[in-house]
């Protein structure tokens, strides 16, 4: 879906677009953004950290706050199967993450592999989230556990606050409980009133070094190297969002922001390679940064769409595997068309 002679320096003849942006601190990939150092032609962009992504996410899919955002791919998904067009997307993935490692069991439930987690209550923050999306489909693809083959259990997780990212409707066939609404799901699984806890981070009993919680892969880290270098995903936890109304004014935005998004990625590339004075207090980092240009070949976060069609693909299908969208779609239908292209020029 090439769109030849799409020039986005057209939007020069323009007065300048206003975009209130909601996103993440980053200390690398977006930081030339947040800066000001990097603008999107034709553009007027006000990057906007909200603290919690949670609450990014929700003040996005409840309220639509922001012109433009980092999205949960997987609620955007969900949106769109809801009949909900409000926003259109441009494949940037600033947010991607392995996942292995934050699966949690309590020690005393006697789960010792992932075949062990069948017939299980097992906690999850959102299921709706993609990095639950992952979990669960290398669950079921490597090791045979399908999604309905848990109890699934949702709630607050440190405290007993809980508020849901958007409504969903899941199949009959898989079992989604909130707790009691005066506990928390990482009380939870340390008290062995959970088998099992899937997250985004550690639970703070682990981080104190609680001998009734432990990873369910404690190797994790070869575990998720071995999972890249057999199937080429890196997962892609979020993509930017662009309200429609705007870009259906303004195509020419879509491609002009997915361009200064790569800038703004190339930039924090290179300074995090630099080692005359490390960017991050990470003392191998040198070292680091040659192992992920050996594996990544020179980019772990690539954008655009030809390059990541595969990882899409399996995305939109697991969440269709997983109840979350009735159908699956296609990719084609998820970007701004003027995005398709084979190469993001930075």
């Amino acid at each position: 879906m090439a769109h030849e002679g799409f020039d986005v320096t057209r939007s020069r003849e323009r007065p300048l677009v206003p975009i209130a942006y909601g996103g993440v601190e980053y200390l690398d990939r977006t930081s030339a953004l947040r800066s000001g150092a990097v603008a999107p032609e034709g553009v007027s962009f006000n990057y906007i950290v909200v603290p919690g992504i949670g609450d990014l996410f929700r003040r996005v899919a409840q309220h639509a706050e922001f012109d433009a955002a980092e999205m949960s791919a997987s609620t955007y998904f969900a949106m769109l199967a809801q009949g909900d067009r409000r926003f259109v997307a441009i494949p940037v993935f600033p947010s991607r993450s392995f996942r292995h490692g934050q699966v949690y069991v309590n020690t005393s439930a006697g789960i010792e592999t992932p075949q062990d987690l069948v017939g299980r209550e097992v906690g999850i923050l959102d299921f709706q989230m993609t990095a639950a999306i992952w979990i669960r489909a290398f669950l079921q693809h490597d090791y045979g556990v399908a999604t309905q083959d848990i109890r699934w259990r949702t709630g607050g997780l440190r405290t007993p606050e809980y508020a849901e990212r958007m409504p969903i409707d899941l199949p009959e066939t898989i079992e989604l409980k909130r707790i009691p609404e005066d506990g928390n799901l990482e009380d939870m699984l340390e008290a062995g009133a959970l088998g099992a806890l899937v997250t985004v981070e550690p639970p703070l009993a682990f981080l104190r070094g609680s001998d009734r919680i432990r990873r369910l892969f404690p190797d994790y880290r070869q575990v998720e190297r071995a999972y890249y270098e057999r199937t080429g995903f890196f997962p892609i936890m979020h993509l930017v969002i662009l309200r429609r109304e705007i870009y259906e004014a303004n195509r020419w935005i879509a491609v002009s922001l997915l361009q200064a998004f790569e800038t703004a990625k190339e930039i924090g590339l290179e300074r995090m390679k630099y080692q005359g004075a490390a960017a991050v207090a990470v003392p191998w980092l040198g070292a680091e940064m040659e192992e992920v240009d050996k594996l990544f070949r020179g980019d772990p976060y690539p954008y655009g769409v030809t390059g990541n069609r595969d990882i899409l693909e399996a995305l939109v299908r697991y969440a269709h595997e997983q109840g979350l969208t009735r159908r699956k779609r296609d990719v084609d239908e998820l970007f701004a068309p003027e995005t398709y292209q084979d190469s993001v020029p930075g």
